[in-house]
C-alpha cells in the first residue's frame, strides 16, 4: 500500500517532467514526450523496485500532452499538477528558445527542483527536471531525489482526446 501511495505521489510529480519537455514558443496543439526518470534517491525500500511499467521503473516512457496558448502564455511550459501536495513554478526565466524555473512543492511531498526547457525549432524540445525533498509515508518522511531528461515532437495543432491540462490558480 505504501508503494502506491509512494507511486501516486511520485506519479502527479512524474508528469511535470514529463510535460515540461513539450513547452514550445508559439505552437500550442499536442505534443508527444519521452522521458527517462533517474532515481538518485529513491523512495522504495532497499530491495524494492518500482512496478514494471510505471513512471518509476526507469527506461523511456512516452506520454502526450495538450499544450494550450494561456499555458505558453504565462508559463513558457506546462506547470505542475500534483496530487502530492501543493507544487508552484517560481522564478520563470523565458526566451525565445527556452525557459528556466523552479518547483517548489509543500504538503505530502515537500522540496524544490530545477526546471528547464529548450526549442530548436517550432516542432521539437527537450527538458530536463531534477528535484530534491522528501515524500510522506506510512513510517515516516523518506528523502528523495530524481532526474529526467525528455524530448517531445509537436503532433497536431488538434489535442483530440489529450485534455488540457488546468493551470493553478496564483499563490
Amino acid at each position: 500500500m505504501r508503494t502506491s501511495r509512494v507511486g501516486m505521489i511520485l506519479c502527479s510529480l512524474f508528469l511535470v517532467a514529463t510535460v515540461f519537455a513539450g513547452a514550445q514558443g508559439r505552437k500550442p496543439g499536442l505534443w508527444e514526450t519521452t522521458s527517462t526518470m533517474t532515481w538518485q534517491q529513491s523512495p522504495f525500500p532497499a530491495g524494492m523496485t518500482p512496478p514494471a511499467g510505471s513512471p518509476f521503473a526507469g527506461g523511456p516512457r512516452t506520454t502526450q500532452v495538450c499544450l494550450t496558448q494561456a499555458i505558453i502564455d504565462k508559463y513558457g511550459a506546462p506547470p505542475p499538477q500534483s496530487r502530492a501536495g501543493d507544487c508552484s513554478i517560481i522564478d520563470v526565466q523565458k526566451s525565445d528558445h527556452g525557459m528556466t524555473g523552479s518547483m517548489v512543492c509543500t504538503g505530502r511531498m515537500t522540496g524544490s527542483g530545477t526546471i528547464e526547457s529548450s526549442w530548436s525549432d517550432p516542432e521539437h524540445a527537450t527538458g530536463k527536471v531534477h528535484f530534491t525533498g522528501t515524500v510522506q509515508g506510512r513510517n515516516g518522511t523518506m528523502p528523495v531525489e530524481w532526474s529526467t531528461e525528455s524530448t517531445s515532437v509537436f503532433k497536431s495543432a488538434d489535442c483530440g482526446s489529450v485534455q488540457p491540462l488546468p493551470i493553478p490558480a496564483d499563490k
